[in-house]
């Protein structure tokens, strides 16, 4: 086996992975080397935004990860799409850049987690952002290297879509990222002059000409190395020859909350007696590991539009493409500037509630699956999703092989009150297609169809229709208590030189989507790492 050295090593390029690596690599006299189960971004529709139509289901660049068959939605499998290239799942996800709710982090601090309340995380999110736009509360970041802006591309039907939720009752808001984000309005995106700004393009390509800086692609990495309970290395796997990677100092998990899990397990550390089951022997018997599953569950609305304006037409028409794809390369404007969700919604489902319960995302367009195309009439979507499941999952091992894709059970739907917000969230999303301002476009509902109007009819359709909007989290949480993987420091419980860095150290759902926190948490960890603390907002 062949071996390289370095004081830091971070598996998985994803949002946080590059972070980290980009952040570490500061320091000229550190040696960082990423390993990255993918390749290089050099597929053309990472990098225009509405590609993310193409990538979701493109092997080349995507784990392409199913559930197990899912009692809460009939028994049937759910499509994960997970990045597999530089910048992980930023390089394929929607563009959109959701921090969530002050409360959300507030929460994780009152779990016992010090240093992650909304001011202590903070800083960290503005230190990464590069807000191209109006910053009215003072809570952007402007010079980080991750840019963010207002969505550009708008039009008619999304104009009447934000007026038809103000005569439905909700506010508009200008800056859901501000000090409240409770309203309509357009979604932000991590995007500059018409093209994506994914993780690796932000922060870890312009690190990669640090000399100190290697990045390591096609390595799947098989299992962290130990010296006792000290973690020394990751051994990998790079066409079809088997590697070893020593880090004098810490390896960093950046694989995301499936795989992070699955290489912990597969490393001899998690529930003891699934160990066993799976051939492995265990080091450190570390039940919550791969527990904790949560995810944002959404079910859509499609309509069929009464005029010829959606991006279903513009795929339909071969001049209007050619005007598009000229739009776009003059210009860097036009429909495939558009990200996966123009208008966004955050609303209560009930007036006593404190802040919002669920989320909206309109969408210009419609089909079945995006994967397999649009739908040949004209149409458009809007989705629901409840931000704060109470349902949990587990990631679990299908057996030994590194290369084998861990067995997934969400267990969505599994709870009254999950069931109840989605329920009530349907019904508002009913009630905005109700508006003055959209009947003009709709010529009728096309999902679920006015055939179901009962609460039994509702949850069918969830169950039936329903999937991931794309959001796990939570599988090697952070805390202090027996089911928790990782401290407040990252570092995980039980053994030393070994910490876990993405989504799934969240304790917690946040209220949105998750990229961008998955960056702030490449940010907090690169500084706990190196000793250092921002101080918090004032």
């Amino acid at each position: 086996m062949d071996t390289i050295e370095a004081d830091y090593v971070v598996v998985g390029a994803g949002s946080a992975g590059c972070v980290v690596a980009a952040r570490l690599s500061e320091d000229p006299n550190v040696r960082v080397v990423v390993l990255e189960a993918g390749g290089a971004d050099r597929n053309i529709w990472i990098h225009i935004p509405i590609g993310y139509g193409k990538t979701i289901a493109d092997a080349s660049v995507n784990w392409m990860y199913q559930t197990e068959p899912d009692p809460g939605v009939n028994n049937r499998r759910i499509f994960w799409p997970r990045g597999k290239v530089l910048g992980g799942s930023s390089s394929i996800n929607g563009l959109l850049y959701v921090r969530g709710q002050p409360q959300d982090f507030d929460t994780w601090r009152q779990l016992g987690n010090v240093g992650w309340a909304w001011d202590d995380v903070l800083p960290y999110f503005k230190r990464s952002e590069g807000r191209v736009g109006p910053d009215r509360d003072g809570l952007h970041g402007h010079d980080g290297p991750l840019t963010t802006c207002d969505l550009q591309e708008r039009n008619r039907l999304s104009e009447a879509y934000i007026q038809a939720a103000v005569a439905a009752g909700i506010p508009y808001v200008e800056d859901y990222n501000g000090a409240n984000q409770e309203g309509v309005g357009y979604y932000q995106v991590t995007a500059r002059n018409g093209r994506r700004v994914s993780a690796a393009g932000a922060f870890l390509k312009p690190a990669m000409k640090r000399a100190n800086l290697r990045v390591i692609t096609q390595a799947q990495a098989e299992r962290v190395l130990f010296a006792g309970r000290q973690a020394v290395g990751v051994a990998y796997r790079q066409g079809g020859q088997s590697h070893t990677i020593r880090a004098t100092k810490e390896v960093i998990l950046c694989g995301g909350a499936i795989n992070s899990p699955q290489l912990l397990m597969l490393s001899g550390i998690g529930r003891g007696a699934h160990l066993q089951e799976s051939g492995i022997e265990t080091l450190l018997d570390l039940p919550g590991v791969g527990q904790n599953l949560q995810d944002h569950y959404q079910v859509r609305f499609v309509y069929k539009c009464t005029q010829k304006i959606t991006v279903n037409d513009i795929m339909r028409s071969p001049l209007r493409m050619a005007i598009m794809g000229a739009q776009y390369a003059l210009f860097r404007s036009g429909p495939l500037t558009t990200s996966a969700g123009q208008v966004g919604i955050f609303c209560k489902t009930r007036p006593e509630l404190a802040t919002p319960d669920v989320q909206f995302h309109y969408i210009g367009f419609s089909s079945d699956r995006p994967a397999e195309g649009l739908h040949k009439f004209s149409g458009f979507t809007q989705n629901v999703c409840q931000l704060r499941p109470e349902s949990r999952g587990e990631i679990l091992l299908h057996s030994a092989d590194p290369l084998a894709a861990p067995a997934i059970h969400p267990n969505y739907l599994s709870t009254e009150t999950d069931r109840r917000t989605l329920l009530d969230g349907l019904q508002i999303a009913r009630k905005i297609a109700a508006q003055a301002a959209l009947r003009p476009y709709i010529a009728s509902e096309y999902l679920p169809g006015d055939a179901v109007q009962s609460e039994a009819e509702w949850l069918e359709y969830a169950r039936n229709y329903g999937g991931t909007i794309y959001h796990p989290i939570g599988t090697a949480k952070m805390g202090s208590d027996a089911m928790a993987v990782v401290d407040d420091q990252l570092r995980v419980r039980g053994v030393g030189g070994l910490r876990v860095a993405d989504a799934s150290i969240m304790p917690l759902m946040i209220s949105g989507n998750t990229n961008a926190a998955c960056i702030m948490i490449g940010e907090k960890c690169a500084d706990m790492v190196r000793g250092r603390t921002m101080a918090r907002a004032a």
